[in-house]
């Protein structure tokens, strides 16, 4: 299949690897064969459309879904959608899901021996504007332990999903923070070989969305394909 017309792929060492085995669970997860090229059918490219019309006002906000204010220190992350040439993708659908601010998932799976906060489910979905925007308010991810390598600890983030107009458009990245010490030592940040690229998945600080008062905003633009891609799981 040709690439279409304008399109620019991704620089070497600017994506994540399949196989990377410092994060030990890619050693199980990678394909042991070259992948092969599947021609996409009209369905697989038009459709389905996933629940545009029914997100609420509510579920960007990810501290007030429920009876009391979630717990922990508020924070504002948005930012534009953008392909590779920088144009805004409008109506992207953008789900985010986190841990709480003591560092546990609520999933029943996530036993860490840390509390769970009643009033933070930590999964919100925004449609992004005309101009490519999306905003969030939720509070800061704690940090956690999760056994990959001796004393192995997650470094604050927060997992991103886009969804485009068809079924083979998702795309599945993580958000980090400035400055946080664990990120050297994190082997799925460190995915990435390229350190420039691996800055592209730190959100900046950003006085200007910060709310008085109220919480800290950080800024986060997420670019599709191309040379300065934004790097996604695979």
């Amino acid at each position: 299949m040709a690439d279409p017309v304008g399109y620019r792929r991704a620089a070497p060492g600017t994506q994540p690897e399949w196989l990377h085995p410092p994060y030990r669970s890619s050693v199980g997860r990678a394909p042991t064969r070259p992948p092969v090229r599947a021609p996409h059918t009209i369905s697989e490219i038009t459709g389905p459309i996933f629940g545009h019309d029914r997100v609420g006002p509510d579920e960007v906000d990810l501290t007030r879904q429920h009876g009391a204010p979630a717990i922990g220190e508020r924070i504002i992350v948005g930012g534009r959608v953008l392909d590779e040439d920088g144009r805004p993708l409008p109506g992207t659908l953008v789900e985010l899901w986190q841990c709480n601010a003591a560092g546990r998932y609520r999933h029943p799976l996530d036993q860490h021996d840390a509390p769970l906060d009643p009033n933070f489910t930590g999964f919100g979905r925004a449609i992004a504007d005309a101009e490519g925007r999306y905003r969030f308010v939720t509070v800061r991810p704690g940090a956690y332990p999760w056994r990959n390598h001796a004393n192995a600890w997650r470094p604050a983030h927060i997992h991103f999903s886009l969804f485009g107009p068809g079924f083979v458009t998702r795309l599945v990245t993580q958000m980090y923070f400035p400055g946080d010490p664990l990120l050297p030592l994190d082997p799925i940040f460190n995915c990435v070989a390229d350190p420039v690229a691996q800055q592209r998945l730190i959100a900046a600080f950003d006085l200007e969305s910060t709310v008085p008062e109220v919480a800290l905003g950080y800024r986060w633009d997420i670019v599709l394909r191309g040379r300065a891609a934004t790097p996604m799981e695979r």
